[in-house]
């Protein structure tokens, strides 16, 4: 029997079912828009709070959305910053290790600046001042202890006249020649330096030990004064070194012998002051002054005298 005319295939009816849904929608989003608009006119308070509600309930999907977009469009960004990630790390040590040894030379720098400063302030407080200069070596391990001085007799530095550095005594030139000269540490066994301790001025001799220390004996006889810690300066007796400079600390004590450990190491000391033996920076005439103080007389003068 064949199948009546009026009726149509299933694969028509859902297309009309779907159809007729697709109206259903349109119609039912024209009338809520409609809805919206003429509550959005009549009624903005009402409308408001219905904007905030449908706000509140799209805001996980749209800032999934948006999540999503974002990651899409730097996709490209991240796929060149992986790829560029071994080269920027090589150049990231590179510039590491730089800075680090910027940082080693700015401390070096910091250090030897330090240094200058402590030297000009001895400079500027002290007039008795020959030249400035700088030890270039120095005996580590032999029985005399020398140290190398980078200027000689055209810089005005003689035989006999102390060298200092900021931390302290460092000895006295022993030979000098044109452009350098040798100094006689405070370590040698034959140098002897009249030496106070700082605290209550009791007089002492320092002898180098030719080991990197020097021994203090006090001259007062009796029981040893001293004690770990004590800090010698030079008493300025004998005419050589001036008085107050620091010399030595105390570390050990046995019988009637101080060892000591001088303040200025030559083998970290840069910087040096070569002075005037010290009765000679007392007794130096001011320019213009006679030795005995008296004002010499002028050119003029000599030639007014009969």
């Amino acid at each position: 029997m064949a199948r009546p005319a009026s009726r149509r295939p299933g694969y028509n009816r859902k297309a009309q079912y779907g159809l007729f849904a697709s109206y259903v929608l349109a119609m039912s989003g024209a009338a809520i828009g409609l809805l919206m608009v003429v509550v959005a006119i009549f009624d903005p308070t009402g409308f408001s709070a219905i904007r905030s509600g449908t706000a509140e309930i799209t805001r996980p999907v749209s800032a999934g959305l948006k999540s999503m977009v974002s990651g899409v469009g730097t996709i490209d960004e991240r796929i060149a910053a992986f790829w560029r990630a071994g080269s920027q790390n090589v150049a990231l040590r590179r510039q590491v290790e730089s800075d680090r040894n910027r940082i080693i030379e700015a401390k070096a720098i910091a250090q030897e600046n330090l240094r200058l400063k402590k030297l000009l302030k001895l400079v500027d407080e002290d007039g008795s001042e020959v030249v400035a200069a700088r030890l270039i070596s120095s005996s580590a391990s032999s029985t005399r202890r020398f140290a190398r001085l980078n200027a000689g007799r055209s810089q005005g530095a003689m035989p006999g006249m102390p060298v200092r550095a900021p931390e302290g005594l460092v000895g006295r030139i022993f030979t000098a020649g044109a452009n350098s000269a040798d100094v006689l540490l405070l370590t040698d066994t034959n140098n002897i330096v009249p030496v106070r301790r700082a605290s209550d001025n009791i007089p002492a001799i320092s002898t180098g030990m030719g080991d990197g220390s020097v021994e203090v004996r006090a001259l007062s006889a009796g029981q040893n004064p001293f004690k770990p810690g004590d800090l010698v300066v030079t008493s300025g007796i004998g005419g050589i070194y001036q008085p107050n400079i620091p010399v030595a600390v105390i570390v050990r004590v046995q019988g009637e012998i101080a060892f000591a450990v001088p303040l200025a190491n030559p083998a970290k000391v840069e910087a040096v002051v070569v002075e005037r033996p010290f009765e000679q920076a007392v007794t130096r005439p001011e320019p213009g002054a006679s030795p005995a103080g008296e004002a010499l007389p002028t050119p003029a003068e000599n030639a007014a005298t009969p």
